[in-house]
Order: structure tokens, then C-alpha cells, then sequence
């Protein structure tokens, strides 16, 4: 059967981007994207519902059209276009071209003119059924037998399906009257007024009497009452906006039915469009539940494989396992250092693959499987190692050596700002093969399985070749790129260092836990109390907008906040300006409620993550963050709260602990805290050439002090604690691309004095001024910008025409060189720790990494040589211009060892 969607971009794009808040929709480049991700939302679905043979949508092209030329205030009462809405249709469009889905605009028409063309046109080519969705009524004119409406209630979320007895239902006359009852009744939305008196009802009675308008107007004399009377003063009128509300069947359109086809979608394009935009959730809905028009390659792969019994491992391995690379996929689940695994599949460079079930092999296979494993000259390749890594190693195969590439880590450097480096996407963009048997797929899985050989193995072996394929593929991209040392040297041997962290995990105080718990809830218990007490009123929910937007700005009447759907916000930035402006007493205790409940949500997270060793073993991601820094999850130990004295005490429930160096057990005497002072400034320094900044590190001045001393010329000790304030603010600022306006805002003075501080940091640090332009510029001329280590940041929007995402990737252009090669380092720094550990036999080992921190777990006897060890390591991760300044501390709880 054949079905045409069409449906109405702008008017869909503002249902979207009223139904969904404009602050919660935005990208780090600073564009917001509720219009685009509603749209994009109702769009898949409708896509999945529908499913439809030829689709197009249809936009408006300016307010200027041949109505607007008849009837100068056609659609005059609509609100000047809001600044968040203004560059989402491109955006939009973005995504319609990623997905192959053609669009259309003509010059004087509207989108509903274009979608009542193409109905016509669908008609006339024999097409089977037309799907429109528009959130205008004037499309109801539209539906016939063949035609169906799907008119927007409530957001995009949810639609009524007209076809022509709803229509008729709900308006009384059938959907070829829709536009005479429109002409009597008026449209406020279009500013087309109806007669003075006449609802719908009415209108309906005189239309089934007559027959049309037309009858309605042959018989004008006839109706009595006021009702006729108005409608004969305002005849004139009512012609006028049946005129305008017709809609129009033969624009001149570029495409015809035959060009709406379905295409295939590039999900290549799709990728990137998507990551742009940071809508890595909807992606992954699009491609669950919607199937691109054709298949996206037109082949698989094929398949030599042998589900293996234990004793035929070793001559399998001897044969195929020896001659090059090999390509591993673990099958089973692991978690947190903890694995249940079931088979490994293998796939050899001569074609042969294989299946093994690792739950039933013999002593003998057990064996030869772990020699092979450990066999540093045989190249191995895996996709997403770490955690098959983690799960071999809890299955009893710890060394795992000889690991030449990781295919997602690989596509992960060729592209930082994909969010997803699922192995079917890497193999279709990288291959442009699927992830099945060649010629066998039913669009799910596998199919063609013999007896021996069942469907999880199968796919187990398909995946093993398909990370071989692309492993190769991509060492290609990763030398084009200048990158493959930086896997090989970095990345690469950090997932076994980042494994035996995860498994070692760290040691909690769960009573310490408990105590705190208690103590931020007493304080939430607190501050709700003041905050009633404030306002004498004991009912307000002090966690609902609704109700403090009440309390802030009518019973209290302070000074409104940024306007938003939901009416005026309350987010924390919005109530701390607030409270610097009236100093409330509510205020006050609103925000220490807030912080508060944040802090007891913490407690909470770490209480369920636990686990029956008494530690918490967080996850490392390698692939999540653009600059290289890694991630912590589930929970995020990179993110315990720092900046207040009560936030602070959540460290001091992480504590040293007991554990084990090969069968010896230990009991660890404290905990070592390592860090790098300022590493983003020396940094700074060292890639700007800057004299003066380097001057500052080389002699051991206070950085601050000493570019205060500069900027506001004055002695060193003259500078005040409020200069040195803003001059620190200023050079952190700087590397993050802040601007004068940013910084006024963050140091609560005028945009002008924030403009001359800048000026004069630049006259005085000419190296660092010089330096921010010419990486903006070398970043838009290649496209990317570059770490130390040659770590690349793509940044397409350098040259975006819209202005705030060009400003925004201006601003990571800036610090991603900056952020990144102290990612790098820190990374080198891990490495090298790890390495001095283990020559040196120690039994102290490395616990976290949070940023520009290490925190090591100190066996007895052993804190002043890793103490050497650890400052050696980090200094020496790289040589810079300035040197690398590491302070060290130790204490037995994480708190204790601050410094």
C-alpha cells in the first residue's frame, strides 16, 4: 500500500517548542534544540506508526505571502518569532537531509498551500492514502476519504486522527465546508475575524440549509435574526476569508510524488547531526525502532566458523590463532570488576573463526587458552576491551597481553564527538557492511545456523570478524591522523590500569556513611524549617517551582527572573542572583535546602554502591568526553562535592582500607593524594610561548599574585586579596574562552571594567593574546584543534553560519588544546606510576583518578619511595617550558589526605 506523509514544519516546530522548556533543551555550544528535538520526536513515531511509503514536510518560507499582499493584517496578532526559536528550522532541516527526507518551501505560499499540492498530486498519481500532519486547521479542508489529518492536542505528544467523520463530528459539517464555516466564524490565529454573533453551530445550521457559502450568500436575504444581520454587514468580510483561508492545490513545487520516495537514510550523516546536536537518546530510538527505507549495506559478512569443543582448542589455535591478528568478543556480562562469562569467540586473519564454550573446558584446554591469551607475539583486537578484559580476569585469565587495537577506543580518537561507538554503527559506517551472515538476515539477528552451531555463537564469531575487519580500517584512519602512537602509547595500555582500579575499587566508612546521611538530612530538615519560618507559612513545597514562583515574585514581589514557559525560572543561578540582590532571608535558606538535598542525594548514591567488600568500585569511561578526560560512573567519583566545607566531609567517608598483593593480604596504612598545581595554566603558558607566565612558574612566584602585580601595577605584595580574585577568575577564564560580558557576570562587576582587566592582562601578556587568535584561526583552517600528544577536536561549527554555536566552538577551540593535553598528561602520569609500582614490587596501588588528581592506597613502609615515585612520574609526564609542580598529601581518609 502506498501512504504519503506530509507534515507541517514550522507548525509542528512551535508546538514543539512550546510544549517542551526552552532551558532544558540546549547543546555545550549553547543552541537550543527543544523545537528540533520535539519535532525530530514526532517525527520518528510518525515514521514508525505510519509507515510510509513517500514523505515530505513542508515549511514556510517568510511571512510575506500573496495573503498577506490581499489582506495587509493577515496573521498581523502574531508575537515577534522568540530569539530561542530563531536557527532551529535550519537545524531541523539538518536532521531532514541527514535522514534523506526531502522538504519545501515556495516563495508567497505557505506549507499548507505545499501540503495541498502534493495532496493533489498524490491523488492524480495513483497513490493510496495520504498522512498529514499539521497543527493548523485549515488542512481539515483537506481530509476526504483518502486523506487523514493527525491534528496536534497537547504538545507533539499526542494527536487526534481525523478522517472525514471525525471532522464532521466535531464541526458538523463534512471536511469540504471546513473553510465556509471558517469564513463565517472567523480565524483568531490567522487575525481573520468572524461575524459578530456567529459561532459554529450557527455557522453549521446555514451551511447544511444552504448547501456551501455560496447558497449561504444566494440566500443572504432570507436569514433572519441578528445573525442575519451581522452576516450581511460583514459579507464583504466573510468572502474576504474564505478567499484567503482556500488553500492552494497548484503551487509550483522543484519535487513531484515520484522524488518523496522513502531513501535510505546515511547514518553516517545521521551520526553526525545527531552528536551535534547531543541527542544521543533519540538517535538510539531512531534506529530501534525505525528501519531505514532499504537495507543501509548490501552486505554481511562471511562466516568460517566451528563451535569448538574444549579438546579441539589447542590445534584450532596452533592453525589459525599464530598466523596475525586475531579478533576476540567475550560473551557474557560483567560488571564492576565482577564477569559471568560464557564463550569467546575468535576470528583469525585467514577466514577461520571460532566459538568456544569457556564454562566446561578442561584442565588442558584452560591452559592453552591462557598461554594463548598471555602471549604478548600474538596481535590481538577487541571492541570496547576493558570490560571483557574485567570479565576474563574474574573468570581467572587476568594477563591479557599482546591487545593491538581497540576498535572502539580507535573510532572514539577519528571522532571524540560521536556519542556512540556501537559496533554494528562502526561497521556499517567504517565497512558499509551489517553485522550479520552474509546473505542471511531477517533485519533482527542471525539466521543459516546448523545444529552445532547456534545463533548467539554464531553472532558471537560475526562480531569477532567484523571488530578484525575494522580494526584495520581504522589504524588506517588513525594514521592519516597522526594518532596511532597516542592509542598505542596512551590509551591503549591505560584499559588494563583503569581495569585493576575498578577491581580494587575503594574503602568506605559505611557507619561514616550512615552518620552523614543523617547529618545532611537534619540539615535539609533545617533549612525547609527557616525557610517557613521566613515567610510564616509552613505549606510551600519547597522543591516546586509552581509554588516558589508564588512566594518569590507575587507574595513577596521580587524582581522577576528569565521568562520561561512554565513561567519565571528558579534555577539556582536565577535564585543566588536574587539572593545577592535582596539578601531574603527565605532565599537564604532555599538555597541551603537545596544544597542540602544535593548532598544527602550523594550520601544516598554511594550507600546503594557498596558493594560486599566494603568498597565502592566505580566504572572509567575512555569515550565519553571530547578532550580526552576520562568519565566516572555508576557512581561518579570524579564529581564529589569540593566546593563547601560540608560537601568536603563526603571525602572523609573514603577511607584506606585492607586488601591483597597476589595471595598476600595487606592492611594499608593510608591514603596518598597526588595532584598537579595549576596544570591548565602552565599549560597555558607553555603552548602561548607567553614570557611573562613563564617567568612566573619558572621562579616559583604565585601565579596570581604575580600577573595581578602585572595587570594592576602595583608591587607583588601590594596585590589585595580582591585583585588577586580577579585576575585569577581572568586567566582561567581566558583558557575557557570567557568573555568580557562572562566575566562581568562571574566577578559581579560592569562589562566595562571587565573589559579593562582583559585589555590588561593582553597588554601585559602579549603571548597569550597572540596565541587565543591563532588557534581559533589554525582550528578554523584545518577544522580541528590539537593537543600535545596530537589528540584531535573536530570543530565543523567554526564555521556555522549561526552565530551562537560559531561562538560557542570558538570557545572550545580555545581550551580544548588546553584541557585536552592536560588530559593526556595526567593519562602518561598513570601510566608511568603503574609501571614504577610494578618494577619496584611494591604493593601500593592506585585507587582513583579525578581530573588533575591520583589517589594510591599506601602499604606499610612503603609512603616515602611512592611518594618519590609518584612526583617523579607526574613531573616527568611531559617536558613543557615550565615545570610540572605536584603536591602530595596523606592522610587515612581521602579528606585528610588533601593538601
Amino acid at each position: 500500500m502506498t501512504r504519503l506523509l506530509l507534515l507541517d514544519g514550522h507548525s509542528l516546530a512551535y508546538r514543539a517548542f512550546f510544549a517542551l522548556p526552552a532551558e532544558n533543551f540546549s547543546t555545550t555550544t549553547g543552541q537550543t534544540t527543544n523545537a528540533v528535538y520535539g519535532f525530530t520526536s514526532m517525527l520518528i513515531n510518525l515514521l514508525r506508526d505510519e509507515e510510509p511509503t513517500h514523505v515530505a514536510v513542508a515549511f514556510d518560507l517568510s511571512r510575506q505571502t500573496f495573503r498577506t499582499e490581499a489582506y495587509a493584517d493577515y496573521k498581523a496578532g502574531r508575537a515577534t518569532t522568540p530569539d530561542e526559536f530563531k536557527g532551529q528550522v535550519s537545524l531541523i532541516q539538518e536532521v531532514l537531509d541527514a535522514m534523506r527526507i526531502p522538504h519545501l518551501q515556495a516563495e508567497g505560499f505557505e506549507a499548507d498551500d505545499i501540503i495541498a499540492t502534493l495532496t493533489t498530486q498524490a491523488a492524480a498519481a495513483g497513490l493510496d492514502e495520504v498522512v498529514i500532519c499539521s497543527g493548523d486547521r485549515d488542512a481539515f479542508q483537506l481530509v476526504d476519504e483518502r486523506t487523514t489529518l493527525l491534528y496536534p492536542v497537547r504538545g507533539v505528544s499526542e494527536v487526534w486522527r481525523m478522517d472525514p467523520a471525525a471532522v464532521e463530528s466535531k464541526y458538523l459539517v463534512p471536511p469540504e465546508r471546513y473553510s465556509d464555516l471558517a469564513a463565517l466564524v472567523g480565524e483568531t490565529s490567522d487575525n481573520l475575524p468572524g461575524v459578530p454573533g456567529v459561532g459554529p453551530k450557527t455557522a453549521a445550521k446555514w451551511i447544511t440549509q444552504y448547501g456551501d457559502l455560496a447558497g449561504i450568500v444566494e440566500h443572504v436575504g432570507e436569514i433572519k435574526g441578528k445573525a442575519g444581520e451581522a452576516l450581511r454587514a460583514h459579507l464583504d468580510q466573510v468572502l474576504r476569508n474564505r478567499q484567503l483561508n482556500q488553500l492552494v492545490t497548484d503551487v509550483d513545487l522543484p519535487l513531484g510524488i515520484a522524488d518523496l520516495q522513502r531513501a535510505n537514510w546515511e547514518r553516517d550523516e545521521v551520526h553526525r547531526v545527531f552528536d551535534g546536536l547531543e541527542f544521543r537518546v533519540l538517535r538510539d530510538r531512531l534506529f530501534a525502532t525505525v528501519e531505514s527505507a532499504a537495507p543501509e549495506a548490501e552486505s554481511g559478512f562471511d562466516l568460517d566458523g566451528t563451535v569448538l569443543e574444549a579438546d579441539e582448542l589447542g590445534d584450532w589455535l596452533s592453525s589459525h590463532g599464530r598466523s596475525g591478528s586475531v579478533g576476540l568478543v567475550v560473551d557474557g556480562r560483567w560488571a564492576r570488576g565482577t564477569g559471568d562469562v560464557e564463550g569467546l569467540a575468535l576470528a583469525a586473519e585467514d577466514g577461520a573463526g571460532a566459538y568456544l564454550d569457556v564454562t566446561s573446558l578442561t584442565p588442558e584446554a584452560e591452559a592453552a587458552l591462557a598461554a594463548w591469551l598471555a602471549d604478548a607475539s600474538v596481535p590481538k583486537v577487541l571492541h570496547d576491551a576493558k570490560g571483557q578484559l574485567q570479565a576474563l580476569a574474574a573468570r581467572g585469565f587476568a594477563d591479557v597481553a599482546g591487545v593491538l587495537l581497540d576498535t572502539a577506543l580507535a573510532a572514539y580518537l577519528v571522532r571524540p564527538d560521536q556519542r556512540s561507538y556501537d559496533l554494528a554503527d562502526l561497521t556499517l559506517r567504517h565497512l558499509h557492511r551489517e553485522l550479520r551472515v552474509e546473505g542471511a538476515s531477517d533485519g533482527q539477528g542471525m539466521l543459516d545456523f546448523t545444529a552445532d552451531q547456534d545463533a548467539e555463537a554464531q553472532a558471537s564469531m560475526v562480531k569477532a570478524r567484523a571488530v578484525l575487519d575494522l580494526s584495520a580500517v581504522l589504524d588506517q584512519e588513525l594514521v592519516a591522523t597522526g594518532q596511532r602512537d597516542l592509542l598505542a602509547d596512551v590509551e591503549l595500555p591505560l584499559l588494563s590500569v583503569l581495569a585493576q582500579m575498578e577491581r580494587v575499587g575503594i574503602a568506605v566508612d559505611e557507619e561514616g556513611l550512615a552518620r552523614l546521611e543523617s547529618h545532611f538530612a537534619d540539615l535539609v530538615a533545617q533549612a525547609q524549617a527557616d525557610a517557613h519560618t521566613a515567610i510564616d507559612d509552613d505549606s510551600i513545597n519547597l522543591g516546586s517551582p509552581k509554588q516558589l514562583q508564588v512566594v518569590l515574585f507575587e507574595r513577596l514581589d521580587m524582581p522577576r527572573t528569565k521568562r520561561t514557559k512554565t513561567g519565571y525560572t528558579t534555577d539556582a543561578e536565577a535564585l543566588a542572583d536574587l539572593h545577592t540582590k535582596t539578601e531574603h532571608p527565605f532565599l537564604e535558606a532555599l538555597l541551603r535546602h537545596r544544597d542540602a538535598a544535593k548532598l544527602r542525594s550523594t550520601i544516598e548514591g554511594l550507600r546503594k554502591s557498596v558493594a560486599e567488600d566494603g568498597r565502592i568500585h566505580t566504572t572509567y569511561l575512555q569515550t565519553v568526553a571530547a578532550t580526552g578526560r576520562l568519565s566516572s560512573t555508576e557512581p561518579n567519583l570524579q564529581n564529589v562535592p569540593i566546593r563547601t566545607e560540608e560537601g568536603r566531609r563526603i571525602r572523609s567517608v573514603f577511607v584506606v582500607g585492607r586488601g591483597r598483593h597476589g595471595d598476600e593480604p595487606v592492611d594499608y596504612t593510608s591514603l596518598m593524594s597526588a595532584d598537579y598545581s595549576q596544570i591548565e595554566m602552565r599549560i597555558m603558558a607553555h603552548l602561548s610561548g607567553d614570557a611573562g607566565l613563564i617567568e612566573a612558574f619558572r621562579t616559583g612566584e604565585d601565579l596570581h599574585r604575580f600577573v595581578g602585580s602585572r595587570v594592576f601595577q602595583v608591587e607583588p605584595e601590594d596585590v589585595t586579596a580582591a585583585m588577586r580574585s580577579k585576575v585569577k577568575a581572568m586567566s582561567y577564564g581566558l583558557a575557557y574562552g570567557l568573555s568580557a560580558f562572562g566575566l562581568s557576570k562571574q566577578l559581579r562587576i560592569s562589562t566595562g571594567e571587565a573589559q579593562g582587566l582583559m585589555d590588561g592582562y593582553f597588554e601585559r601578556f602579549g603571548g597569550v593574546r597572540d596565541y587565543l587568535r591563532e588557534v581559533v584561526a589554525e582550528a578554523r583552517a584545518t577544522g580541528y584543534t590539537a593537543t600535545i600528544l596530537g589528540r584531535r577536536r573536530y570543530l565543523p561549527d567554526l564555521t556555522s553560519d549561526n552565530r551562537n554555536r560559531r561562538e560557542m566552538a570558538e570557545r572550545m577551540a580555545l581550551n580544548a588544546p588546553i584541557q585536552g593535553s592536560a588530559a593526556d598528561l595526567i593519562k602518561v602520569a598513570m601510566l608511568g606510576v603503574d609501571r614504577a609500582l610494578r618494577a619496584e614490587d611494591l604493593r601500593s596501588r592506585m585507587l582513583l583518578q579525578v581530573h588533575d588528581e591520583l589517589l594510591l592506597e599506601i602499604a606499610p613502609g612503603e609512603r616515602d619511595t611512592v611518594e618519590a615515585l609518584v612526583r617523579r612520574e607526574m613531573g616527568g609526564a611531559a617536558r613543557l617550558d615550565v615545570p610540572l609542580d605536584v603536591h602530595v598529601g596523606v592522610g587515612r581518609s581521602w579528606q585528610d589526605a588533601e593538601h
